[in-house]
């Protein structure tokens, strides 16, 4: 890979990155000229400044290469004593009666007032990723086309100016909601419909004429990084999902066939664009009663936009997955393509740089999944089988640096998903820096009472068993009936459960649910969390790894409207048990 360690900032060699922290004396080896983030430039600068501003910088130098001055804070935002409470949602299944067969933006708001209300702090969503546009729609949020960009399936058509004017919307909506009866969300079907009533309202929409202020600024502050996934929008509709089946000269996102190609089908990209504008608006609103926390997926779809704009920074033919272990012989592949660390840190970990932008953008918070994919990957090689990779690491100390420095602008916090084989120094530096650990009731072997203060405290995850499928026994079975060799091993959390709580085996699942929510209200954390899933005593998980085409992950909606599960008893019980001793109103951001 060409790798070699980083340099000293301003030590001599080429190395085209310096991070160094505000106020840091640093002889800077010059003379240079200095070009700070705004613009401003000095000349002749052999020290940096001391009073060097937080943010992205070059230095300049005729006999060498430019450097990117990276100026961080030596840790992420956390607001002092933040010890608040909130929900898990998993967008897709959390259908309103003004759903159109899926959960969207209005959804989100009704249910952030909802929490807010009863003095919820924060609204944990599944990640909003961009899929590539073209059907079969890729149904895992972990999966996507683009992690700097949203899906616009997530739209409230009717909340879209004009929407209206241009398509019967009442017939429209009649249509969306009836897709609600299904207890499957069915993307191809939701996208046919919004697209139906979206394309219209586009061709006649001030946007497309180059006459709409807010737009047009929208796509300015974005610049070519949104005309670039734009423009692989429209390509895929037209050439396929897959940019690698792509003609030779679509396959360069900077290649003079894509150019002729976005000049020649305009409209076409700014429709795309415009969708993007559209997301970024409703998502502003949706947090403005309770603090919104995104997540952010590990990798994303080969065959998709981040990859086709990074393919030079990323190992070609690599799948990123984990090794055997006690609980899968086989390892795991993930299918997800890697950044090459060391051409990432040539690029000036500018796209880690822009995703963690996009992600915190309207944001109290965020989650980042495998938070030790900062300081190794384990890759897998092509043609090779999960157990035939080998762990890959990464410069984690920069990468953190860009992280606290995104996370201090947006004034949003950060918590790490850290469960599982995890190295020692990965939880040392999330202390040092500032980033919430994650502390789940299934797999903590003492009580919740016992958790560290700095962590977000959670019975469960989209992953691993609910409540009321851990109890009923419905989960094992589900397993059993897949044939997978785990179908007994969350038995013994179940005993803890009943150990804990003091619950006869017999109770019924919503004294259980009810039960694991009060333990879990004793933990200190900074943050607990309580999911619909639970709240709706589901016994499904939303996602059974592994599964791909056995089941339909991703894809199960509640079985109850979002109107019915807020005026529940048990959402109610639960969110009040959360409550005891937490703060209320949005916590960060």
């Amino acid at each position: 890979m060409g790798a070699s360690s980083p340099r000293p900032p301003g030590t001599d060699g080429d190395d085209p990155v310096w991070v160094v922290g505000p106020q840091e004396q640093v002889r800077a080896e010059g003379p240079w000229a200095l070009v700070l983030e705004d613009g401003t430039e000095a000349e002749g600068v052999d020290r940096l400044p001391e009073d060097l501003p937080l943010g992205y910088h070059d230095l300049h130098r005729p006999d060498r290469p430019a450097v990117r001055l990276i100026v961080a804070p030596p840790a992420c935002h956390l607001p002092e004593g933040m010890r608040t409470w909130g929900w898990a949602a998993q967008l897709p299944s959390v259908r309103s009666a003004r759903s159109w067969g899926i959960g969207d933006l209005g959804d989100v708001a009704e249910l952030g007032r909802w929490a807010a209300g009863r003095g919820a702090g924060v609204l944990m969503l599944s990640p909003l990723h961009a899929p590539v546009p073209v059907p079969p729609i890729q149904p895992s949020p972990y999966f996507a086309s683009s992690r700097c960009f949203r899906n616009p399936l997530y739209l409230r058509v009717e909340d879209v100016a004009g929407a209206g004017r241009c398509h019967d919307l009442t017939e429209a909506a009649r249509a969306g909601q009836a897709l609600n009866d299904s207890p499957l969300v069915d993307r191809d079907a939701v996208w046919k419909l919004k697209a139906a009533v979206l394309e219209p309202t586009w061709r006649a929409s001030p946007a497309a004429r180059g006459a709409d202020p807010g737009f047009e600024a929208y796509r300015r502050r974005h610049g070519q990084a949104l005309e670039a996934f734009a423009t692989f929008c429209a390509l895929s509709e037209v050439r396929g999902a897959d940019w690698r089946d792509w003609p030779e000269g679509l396959r360069r996102p900077d290649s003079a066939a894509v150019a002729d190609f976005a000049a020649a089908n305009a409209d076409r990209v700014g429709y795309h664009a415009w969708l993007q504008w559209l997301i970024e608006e409703q998502l502003a609103r949706a947090g403005d009663r309770i603090g919104l926390v995104q997540d952010l997926a590990i990798g994303v779809d080969p065959a998709g936009a981040d990859a086709w704009m990074w393919r030079d920074l990323m190992a070609t033919g690599v799948r990123v997955g984990a090794p055997p272990d006690d609980f899968n012989a086989a390892g795991q592949d993930w299918g997800l393509p890697p950044f090459d660390p060391w051409k990432l840190r040539q690029a000036g970990f500018d796209p880690l740089a822009r995703t963690l932008r996009a992600v915190l953008a309207h944001s109290a918070g965020v989650r980042i999944d495998h938070i030790a994919g900062l300081f190794r990957l384990f890759w897998i090689p092509p043609g090779a089988s999960a157990g035939e990779g080998a762990y890959v690491r990464y410069p984690w100390s920069e990468l953190l640096s860009v992280l606290a420095l995104e996370s201090v602008r947006a004034g949003a916090w950060v918590v790490g998903e850290d469960l599982g084989t995890v190295e020692d120094r990965v939880r040392e530096e999330m202390e040092r820096r500032r980033l919430l650990s994650t502390r789940l009731l299934w797999f903590e072997p003492g009580p919740p009472a016992g958790y560290p203060s700095r962590t977000m405290a959670a019975v469960t995850t989209h992953d691993l068993p609910t409540v009321a499928g851990l109890w009923s026994g419905g989960d094992a079975a589900e397993l059993a009936r897949l044939g997978l060799p785990a179908a007994d091993g969350f038995a013994p959390v179940r005993r803890r459960l009943a150990d804990w709580t003091g619950l006869p085996d017999d109770a019924p699942v919503e004294e259980a649910v009810r039960a694991a929510y009060r333990l879990l209200a004793q933990a200190p954390s900074a943050v607990a969390l309580a999911t619909l899933e639970d709240a709706a005593a589901m016994p499904e998980r939303p996602n059974l790894p592994g599964t791909v085409d056995d089941r339909p992950n991703w894809s199960l909606a509640l079985p109850r409207p979002l109107e019915e599960l807020v005026s529940s008893p048990l959402a109610d019980d639960l969110g009040r048990s959360l409550a005891s001793g937490r703060s209320s109103g949005p916590s960060g951001g």
